[in-house]
């Protein structure tokens, strides 16, 4: 009976996967991962986060109920580290992804190493997403339920990674996973879904932002396409590329955030067709299913921009300072600067090296 590491929040996901493994015969430990960031009483009621106090006892009565050791571990330090991340690209007029760094960087990174100390013999995390070893190498495919598919949040797993991951959720749709709750009978099985970013617990980030660095949000000219002034806004940190609401410009048009100058402190508002962009630079990328291109190399794919876009076409090209240019086929909306870009095999243009449901890697919008 091997030994299994699992990352409980507390949720129903990764209590549906400790009870599935528990079901499989395999010895478990559940590990609570502490944030650090205290959430307060107003936001423990009626947050949608995790990693609160009120997680952390849900996922230790889960555990007792599996018979499962369970530990708290203090990842403080490393979480501040990325919110650190999270504030520095918002005050560069960027949009991070703090999910996808601490999945890389904590889930399949202290954890991996926390695991190998305990003797585990894999990662377990209810993530919905699917991994399989085939022609010499790991794949990463994507969740069977597309709606719930998350492996865009893992694009950074290295294959020493996915050699410990396991996913059982994967092939799995969220009702079903609500159904064998209800089946093991386990605490967290009506638990609201999990939506805001864990160290935001009341879903505000600027008040993070506000709290790491004040000088992030310093007023400043809010300005069309043109240069033409508008108004004023209370921080470059405040806003993100395709952002319609709350700008505070009273106009009868719509007006939309196209583009953030955090050098002057400036915000660009335009048209929504000011929006729309056909080519784009991804740096720092990591491949899963193939070694770096080559310069000058190219390799047609799906590119997803954000978690909820469907993907578009396009054609990636390596250059040789690493980084990748991305030629959509037709022009895509709201691309933003410090968000992830994920490339999917193109189901249109099969490639024999690739599964049709395969994330080939991913990267950052430059």
């Amino acid at each position: 009976m091997s030994l299994a590491l699992v990352a409980m929040s507390g949720g129903v996901d990764s209590s549906v996967t400790a009870a599935l493994l528990k079901e499989q015969g395999h010895e478990l430990v559940g590990v609570f991962m502490r944030n650090g960031v205290e959430s307060g009483e107003h936001a423990e009621k009626g947050k949608q986060g995790c990693c609160s106090v009120g997680d952390s006892m849900d996922a230790r009565y889960v555990a007792r109920e599996l018979g499962a050791k369970f530990y708290v571990l203090n990842f403080a330090e490393s979480f501040g580290k990325i919110i650190d991340y999270f504030v520095a690209e918002y005050k560069r007029g960027r949009t991070p992804n703090p999910c996808a760094v601490c999945n890389s960087d904590l889930k399949f990174g202290k954890l991996y190493d926390y695991a190998k100390m305990l003797g585990a013999e894999f990662v377990a995390t209810g993530h919905y997403a699917r991994r399989e070893f085939r022609d010499g190498r790991y794949r990463l495919l994507r969740g069977r339920d597309h709606d719930k598919d998350q492996s865009y949040y893992l694009f950074g797993l290295t294959q020493e990674q996915l050699a410990v991951a396991r996913f059982p959720l994967g092939d799995m749709s969220k009702p079903e996973v609500r159904a064998l709750a209800a089946k093991f009978q386990l605490k967290t099985r009506d638990k609201p879904e999990s939506m805001e970013i864990c160290f935001v617990p009341q879903g505000d980030y600027r008040a993070v932002v506000a709290k790491q660095d004040p000088d992030a949000l310093r007023p400043g000219a809010i300005v069309d396409t043109s240069g033409k002034r508008l108004g004023e806004h209370a921080g470059v940190a405040g806003f993100t590329i395709g952002q319609r609401r709350g700008i505070g410009i009273a106009a009868e048009r719509a007006y939309y955030v196209v583009k953030l100058e955090p050098e002057t402190n400036t915000v660009v508002v335009g048209d929504e067709d000011d929006l729309m962009l056909q080519a784009m630079r991804v740096e720092r990328a990591n491949w899963i299913a193939l070694e770096n291109l080559s310069p000058g190399e190219s390799l047609r794919a799906l590119v997803k921009v954000r978690y909820r876009h469907a993907g578009a076409p396009a054609t990636l090209i390596a250059r040789s300072d690493g980084s990748n240019d991305v030629q959509f086929d037709q022009p895509e909306k709201g691309i933003s600067p410090g968000q992830c870009a994920v490339f999917y095999a193109l189901p249109t243009e099969p490639d024999p090296r690739f599964d049709s449901e395969e994330c080939l890697g991913g990267g950052w919008i430059a």
